[in-house]
């Protein structure tokens, strides 16, 4: 098959694109065609090379993915040929207790598919079935692959770890990102009001059609004085932050008392500084995340397939182009997901 892959760590100049061996379906294992594949700021990562994390070389990246059956192992039995499905991109061990809690990535064996194990960047993947959701065709392989790893995410950062509630103000930051677009939409569903940094104007229109109720643009206007003047110097009830040490301090400032900052990632760097003053004398909260559960994926495939969150779609380029869709997001340019489709 043609694939995506890189042999050492760097940058996007070390994607290749060529033939790859053929995955095989074990017993409980279904081989999926993959029709699109979007990308992540994990994939990048990947492609970088983590500390702490054993990524096997050759590697082929990516975690979301939407295609068909091909075929079924023997031990499979959920799905037939042809069959249109979403592949869980967290995967917690068939042992692994917390998966059975719905609490998958708190499990020490738990894995991401691109990262740990071979990913999406491909013609074809075999994964074990219990990791496939099906879909329906109210939308395309595109717009399916733009939801796993981002909107779970959102959605486990917003509802499960910030319990955000109807009424509360969220400030979400970089509103174009997949993870942005996504939290922008959430929070609106919660009945939260909802303010989001954006870094051009040409963002605004689009985030504000996503539920937006303000858009600050960080490069002109200093973000945590405008989240002052918004909420008349109260702040924000949550903070929704993966940005890391550049907007850090900032995030902190705009949290109003017993305020929660959510925090599943690290764009700009993983070291940052902070006053530990305001941090006991507001009682303010701070939450890590990462990822989220399979039952919590199967609530956000629920609420796409009423319509009550949609894809956000930035560019599909070619897989074969792996590596401009990557500068693409490096850039920060996009709006939405970039996808890759073979």
């Amino acid at each position: 098959m043609q694939a995506v892959y890189f042999e050492k760590h760097g940058g996007p100049e070390v994607l290749t694109y060529g033939e790859f061996k053929d995955p095989v379906a074990g017993s409980n294992e279904v081989l999926v065609g993959i029709q699109a594949c979007s990308l992540n700021h994990l994939d990048i990562w990947a492609r970088e090379g983590m500390p702490g994390v054993s990524i096997p070389l050759p590697h082929i990246p990516g975690c979301d993915v939407a295609g068909v059956v091909l075929e079924s192992g023997k031990g499979a039995k959920r799905f037939k040929k042809g069959d249109r499905v979403v592949i869980s991109p967290g995967q917690a061990p068939l042992f692994a207790a917390e998966g059975f809690e719905a609490r998958d990535s708190y499990s020490p064996d738990f894995q991401i598919l691109g990262l740990q194990v071979q990913g999406g960047y491909a013609e074809k993947i075999a994964v074990n079935e219990r990791f496939l959701i099906p879909v329906s065709d109210r939308y395309n392989f595109e717009e399916w692959a733009s939801f796993p790893l981002a909107a779970l995410t959102a959605y486990h950062m917003l509802v499960t770890r910030a319990g955000l509630r109807a009424g509360e103000t969220v400030l979400v930051h970089a509103g174009g990102s997949g993870v942005g677009s996504f939290a922008i939409q959430i929070a609106k569903f919660l009945g939260a009001t909802v303010y989001t940094t954006a870094g051009d104007y040409k963002k605004v229109a689009r985030a504000k059609k996503l539920g937006a109720d303000e858009v600050i643009l960080y490069k002109t206007k200093d973000f945590s004085e405008e989240v002052k003047r918004l909420t008349n110097k109260k702040g924000v009830d949550v903070v929704f932050e993966h940005i890391g040490p550049e907007t850090w301090q900032k995030s902190l400032l705009c949290l109003g008392r017993g305020g929660r900052l959510v925090t599943c990632g690290a764009t700009s760097g993983p070291t940052v500084e902070m006053d530990l003053r305001p941090f006991f004398s507001k009682q303010l909260s701070i939450l890590g995340s990462y990822m989220g559960s399979f039952a919590e994926l199967c609530k956000v495939l629920q609420l796409a397939e009423k319509g009550l969150l949609v894809p956000v779609l930035d560019q599909v380029f070619p897989l074969k182009e792996a590596a401009e869709a990557h500068r693409r997001m490096e850039s920060r340019q996009h709006f939405g997901k970039i996808v890759l489709k073979p």
